[in-house]
């Protein structure tokens, strides 16, 4: 057996005997610290404030290490998530962020935004004791966050260099997992970025109150340090296309630029002044700085906001409307809040801080004032039907329940589909019916060279389920390139 091999087996099993599974078991889960709601909802501060080492040795003793972890298969990534934990446990908080980055390019980000309690947490064995699981995502974070705050980043380990030149469209979550796996695999990466900041929906599309900015640049610089290459500014299809690309000498590419097309609802009104869609409001105060004074970027800073939607980004844009001053800021969802597809956590930051949340409800109308300006919008009242194909029950006009609520400013947060860009300047990438690219279960598309995944495949997903894209393109694409 291998000398490595052997010390993991054996210090895992110290740590497992150290605690008797029952007694495991009956450590209460951590709750992490948050700022308090009227503090929070005025400034852009990190509402979650980490676990302490104390907490983490804590949360890290409720692990049991099952011999047949099912927490990974719930990963999108794989990470070991018993061993980085393992790690936590015997104080190696260091190597605990090292096993993470074996597999996840974006730890500190995944540790922040990741649907956990759906992933990894949901298959945890806790579950079936109707205890609380493992809270992974909370360890994760403790680890990528020691390890930044240590001044000992460790960069993973890249093969040497081949000479085998890869674009990556786009720098959101599959964009930078892509390049980052590829670039442990030798490649020499370029990821090409349409907007002027490197992070894709991490920085446009988050809140820093969820995920501050500066979290993502160090994940950046990590993927430079790596050799990664930057471009932005730079929109593939426009600034040059593909074929330019190939005659540069780019081998293969990886499509990751997103869904990016906002969808509105085709009601009566909705071209009034002071209705705009999540993308839009979201892309305005997060990468453009609006509600910065030494900037320029134009916002309009409602009192009376209504945002429609039951969505994450939907969480988002109430509490940015709250942190703008708005004195009355309300959640606007067709169904009842046991079918919002939000956070669980999300929604119970947004009610502390302070958002109405009026459910059951959905616009059929804007009314505007004498000078185009949103100033009212009608609602029609809904009840739950009959489930649909996949259990959701449908929501159902009532007939003439219809509520008149004034409004200055509209964010519709319904729903976005894949960015056209791509697709239209490269006719050869065959679409669905839905705009997103067509790809086999490796992720390649119909051009041979070319991989796709994230939400221009998915047409709208989260971070860590853009980022297993990412990493199993990276994989086949590698298989074709040495193929050739």
């Amino acid at each position: 057996m291998d000398n490595s091999i052997q010390r993991d087996a054996q210090w895992r099993e110290e740590v497992r005997s150290s605690l008797k599974p029952k007694d495991r078991m009956a450590i209460e889960r951590v709750k992490m610290a948050e700022v308090e709601p009227n503090v929070r909802n005025k400034s852009y501060v990190e509402v979650n404030q980490g676990l302490t080492e104390e907490q983490a040795l804590t949360e890290s003793k409720r692990c049991l290490d099952c011999p047949n972890p099912m927490c990974v298969t719930g990963c999108p990534v794989e990470i070991n998530i018993p061993t980085f934990i393992k790690n936590i446990e015997r104080g190696e908080y260091l190597e605990a962020a090292r096993v993470i980055k074996m597999t996840s390019t974006l730890p500190a980000v995944c540790g922040r935004v990741c649907p956990q309690e759906k992933q990894c947490e949901s298959k945890c064995i806790y579950n079936k004791s109707n205890k609380p699981a493992v809270a992974i995502g909370y360890l994760e974070r403790f680890a990528a966050d020691y390890e930044r705050n240590s001044g000992k980043m460790s960069v993973p380990e890249t093969a040497p260099k081949n000479g085998i030149k890869v674009a990556v469209v786009g720098s959101g979550p599959a964009g930078l997992t892509c390049a980052g796996e590829m670039a442990k695999l030798g490649y020499d990466v370029t990821v090409f970025e349409a907007l002027h900041e490197i992070g894709g929906v991490l920085k446009y599309g988050i809140p820093e109150f969820r995920l501050p900015n500066a979290i993502v640049d160090v994940e950046i610089d990590n993927l430079r340090k790596m050799g990664v290459k930057f471009e932005s500014d730079f929109i593939v299809g426009k600034t040059a296309t593909m074929d330019d690309l190939r005659a540069d000498g780019f081998k293969g590419f990886f499509v990751a630029s997103g869904a990016g097309l906002p969808r509105f609802m085709g009601i009566p009104g909705e071209n009034a002044i002071g209705i705009m869609s999540s993308n839009e409001y979201l892309t305005r105060v997060n990468l453009m700085h609006a509600a910065d004074e030494n900037y320029d970027t134009p916002i309009i800073f409602g009192k009376k906001v209504a945002v429609i939607g039951g969505g994450n980004t939907a969480m988002d844009s109430v509490r940015t409307a709250k942190r703008l001053g708005a004195d009355r800021v309300m959640l606007i969802y067709r169904r009842s809040e046991a079918e919002m597809p939000a956070r669980l956590e999300e929604v119970k930051h947004a009610k502390e801080e302070g958002v109405e949340f009026i459910m059951l409800s959905n616009p059929v109308e804007y009314v505007a004032d004498e000078k185009g300006y949103v100033s009212q919008m009608k609602v029609q009242k809904m009840e739950l039907g009959e489930p649909d194909e996949r259990g959701r029950r449908s929501p159902v006009p009532i007939p003439g329940a219809i509520e008149t609520i004034d409004v200055d400013l509209v964010v519709v947060s319904v729903g976005v589909s894949p960015n056209p860009l791509i697709p239209n300047s490269h006719p050869d990438l065959k679409t669905t019916q839905k705009g997103t690219l067509e790809a086999t279960e490796e992720l390649q598309t119909t051009v041979a060279d070319v991989f796709a995944g994230g939400d221009i495949v998915r047409g709208g997903a989260t971070v860590i389920l853009a980022m297993g894209d990412g990493r199993k393109a990276a994989a086949n694409l590698h298989k074709k390139l040495q193929a050739k």
